[in-house]
């Protein structure tokens, strides 16, 4: 019996009301991110790490709900119902993304009670909230056994259009062990006022924490007679958290988040994003903000014969080499598209720039002969130059455009060296302004360099027009290099290059970075 697609019945949608967490794009949960993995709608706000939304499908329906300039909201909250409802209806699996926890001051639960009279299914996933996550990135244990065994969270916004409010501030002010206060900043005046007021000492410790477990996190310690006068001085606003308590004392010895190395140090990858994953990670675990501006787009040659007819005769070299991760992908995706494997290349030897390179080519099952004591084009150059390589051919898979320096001294050594592009380096799409405003106001601390590549289309971006607006730029940004071929890159364009790692690789570089900020004096604020 053939079922008629006509007679199917209609597609029901679901809501699903997901936390996001704090800030930090690494505490969703998992489920949350399985969820964003395969929604068709996500209605997210204004707290929701945006990186969060890289989960998302392509093809899916993105909706910002959140605040607009000037503090106003995209969409009311019975606009934002509407939004749940219709979508829903629509039959698609729409994603509700919410800061912190749904039903902790997230108005989660109104949400609910309108699917629920609109008869739409829905699920709720909880998110690590803000309360816990400011304290424990503060370094704040929210309840500890030798001053507190409770704590209370309060909204320091209660819903402007109540008479009256249902704090009971008299039984809070002495009830709880630990206050912590959501929301609270406007009002700081008022609600350190009541505790004092209703019994709490004014000497109580007091924390505000604002953009908790992200990069911009700032926490300043006061008093309940003090904090108001210590905000304001740090010029501390919205979102923040007021943790209240004996427990803010500890922060002293168990502050971890705000010691790291490179904390508060606003930091640009120029990689490509595909490639940029380990240097951005490396660079957020040690407390850097990083912003991913790629300077590379990599494309597939158009014109693939000339490695093309290099695989057709690849039993006539003696030596195939790579010099970087780009080549080493786009060679074997030609090869397997040629209809062969990693098998063809039995007798060959295979000779990599690098660590990372080798790594890349192993996982095509391939064991490199050669791997260079230095990770350079004329490392590898000298290492094969010791093998004598005279009357040799030689496989050379690379970018369009690349230094020749490396097929020069093996074709001076008597070399036969053929050259095969098989990608090209192109200045990605984007825009621009944005990152020359950075740079012009000096809130960028360092740009990476990890190719001659990514020095120039970093400059095409930037697009300064001569050498001293091109200073003006970036006089007051640090520049870090992979290696010497990158670095004297960026000295023939007049710049300095203040940290290179002795060894060429992406985990060296960090740790030069690191230890160059190490030497410096501590990051104010």
């Amino acid at each position: 019996m053939t079922t008629n697609a006509s007679s199917l019945p209609a597609k029901i949608g679901k809501v699903y009301l997901v936390g996001a967490g704090p800030g930090d794009p690494g505490l969703i949960t998992l489920r949350g991110k399985y969820l964003l993995e395969h929604a068709e709608v996500v209605v997210y706000d204004y707290l929701a790490n945006p990186k969060l939304l890289g989960y998302v499908p392509k093809d899916a329906q993105l909706i910002y709900a959140g605040k607009k300039g000037g503090g106003l909201h995209a969409f009311t909250q019975e606009g934002i119902n509407r939004l749940l409802v219709d979508h829903a209806k629509q039959g698609k699996m729409v994603v509700r993304l919410k800061g912190g926890d749904p039903f902790i001051f997230g108005r989660g639960a109104e949400e609910i009670e309108e699917l629920v009279t609109e008869g739409i299914d829905f699920e709720v996933v909880p998110g690590v909230t803000s309360a816990t996550a400011a304290a424990t990135y503060a370094g704040i244990p929210i309840t500890h056994r030798e001053y507190t065994a409770s704590v209370a969270f309060v909204t320091g916004h209660e819903d402007p259009t109540k008479k009256f409010s249902n704090i009971s501030w008299d039984k809070l002010a002495t009830g709880a062990g630990t206050i912590v206060v959501y929301m609270g900043i406007k009002t700081l005046p008022s609600i350190t006022r009541k505790l004092i007021d209703h019994g709490r000492s004014p000497d109580t410790p007091v924390a505000v924490v604002r953009w908790a477990s992200t990069p911009q996190q700032r926490s300043v310690v006061g008093t309940l007679a003090t904090i108001c006068e210590v905000v304001q001085q740090a010029d501390i606003k919205p979102p923040a958290l007021i943790i209240v308590g004996e427990v803010v004392k500890l922060r002293s010895t168990i502050d971890w988040f705000e010691k790291r190395p490179l904390f508060g140090r606003r930091i640009v990858v120029t990689r490509t994003r595909e490639q940029a994953s380990d240097l951005v990670a490396q660079l957020e675990e040690q407390g850097a903000e990083v912003l991913e501006y790629s300077t590379i787009h990599i494309e597939p040659m158009d014109d693939c014969g000339i490695v093309d007819a290099a695989i057709a005769e690849i039993g006539s070299y003696q030596w195939l080499l790579f010099t970087s991760i780009n080549a080493v992908t786009h060679f074997f995706r030609r090869l397997f598209a040629l209809g062969h494997d990693s098998r063809l290349l039995a007798g060959i030897k295979i000779a990599v720039v690098g660590r990372a390179t080798a790594d890349e080519v192993g996982k095509y099952g391939v064991k490199p002969d050669l791997l260079p004591e230095k990770f350079t084009g004329e490392g590898l150059a000298e290492a094969l130059l010791q093998t004598g390589v005279q009357g040799s051919r030689i496989l050379l898979p690379r970018a369009l455009r690349a230094s020749e320096l490396l097929p020069e001294m093996l074709t001076d050594a008597g070399a036969q060296v053929t050259i095969a592009p098989v990608y090209r380096n192109v200045p990605p799409p984007g825009p621009k302004e944005e990152l020359r405003d950075q740079l012009l106001e000096g809130s960028i601390d360092l740009v990476t360099f990890t190719s001659s590549s990514t020095v120039t289309n970093f400059l095409a971006l930037i697009d300064a027009a001569g050498d001293d607006e091109l200073h003006r730029l970036l006089d007051r940004t640090t520049i870090a290099a992979i290696g010497p071929i990158t670095a004297e890159t960026i000295r023939t364009h007049g710049l300095a290059v203040d940290i290179q790692p002795e060894r060429y690789t992406i985990d060296d570089m960090v740790q030069a970075i690191v230890a160059h900020y190490r030497n410096l004096a501590p990051q104010a604020g």
